[in-house]
């Protein structure tokens, strides 16, 4: 059973994720210094979308955010996920995958908001995103919520799938977009686990299995040895093997839940 606890506070970190962080924390501080109209230029303010065609907000909106704690907490997360999962599929494809939730929990905001005149920003859609694709890679893995209490990943992202739906019926006024968080789940899970969808992007190696027999040498106890390496270390301390190792469990992992 894989345990996240110290461990993770590393400086190891992926290449995707390391650009993901280091462009968000640019773009991040250039918001902080210019005025208004760059931000409702670069947010998605669905109103200008239907209005005026804005339709790169769908991309821009998740490289700004609201605040300090906002973009902290984001990347924390992109930090602690996006390693193992860049690890398991190759950068070219986690970043296709955290592009595609990010641009469909913008879609889930617009159509649940076609004439609202309020920006939305942040990087929670395609981070929720990150967190299906880790539970449907590692459901056994146990993650410790606020720090404190063990749940497994599997069970995780159902709970914060209906925490994020009941928020966003509720009818409750808040400055967090619930139905981008619930997109970037939906479209994430829709994404990894109907093939057509796959191979719409060209990305049959996220998940993907040649044979109705198909089986793994690689052990938990492996898998847990390189994550545990991926966390203290980062993602280039991999050898090739290890790559292969990764590569064959998320194959395999896929193909068990099919």
């Amino acid at each position: 059973m894989r345990t996240y606890q110290h461990k993770i506070f590393s400086v190891g970190w992926g290449g995707a994720v390391k650009w993901l962080i280091i462009v968000n924390v640019i773009v991040y501080v250039f918001q902080m210094s210019v005025g208004e109209n760059f931000f409702y230029l670069f947010s998605l303010v669905p109103y200008l979308v239907t209005r005026k065609l804005f339709l790169w907000q769908f991309v821009t909106y998740m490289f700004l955010h609201g605040g300090l704690f906002h973009i902290a907490m984001n990347l924390f997360v992109l930090w602690m996920f996006g390693k193992p999962i860049e690890a398991a599929w190759g950068t070219k494809e986690f970043l296709k995958y955290y592009i595609i939730c990010g641009i469909g929990a913008g879609i889930f905001i617009f159509l649940t908001s076609v004439n609202s005149q309020i920006p939305v920003v942040g990087a929670s859609g395609a981070i929720y995103g990150l967190l299906v694709a880790f539970a449907m890679l590692y459901p056994d893995s146990v993650i410790y919520l606020y720090f404190l209490f063990p749940i497994k990943a599997k069970h995780f992202a159902i709970l914060i799938g209906v925490i994020a739906f009941l928020s966003g019926i509720s009818g409750t006024k808040t400055n967090i977009a619930h139905f981008g968080h619930l997109g970037g789940l939906i479209v994430g899970y829709l994404y990894l686990k109907f093939d057509f969808i796959k191979r719409i992007f060209n990305s049959g190696r996220l998940f993907s299995s040649t044979s109705k027999e198909y089986k793994t040498s690689v052990t938990e106890e492996r898998v847990n040895e390189i994550l545990d390496k991926i966390l203290l270390t980062g993602v280039e301390s991999l050898t090739s093997e290890e790559k292969k190792l990764m590569d064959e469990y998320s194959r395999f992992k896929s193909f068990s839940r099919n």
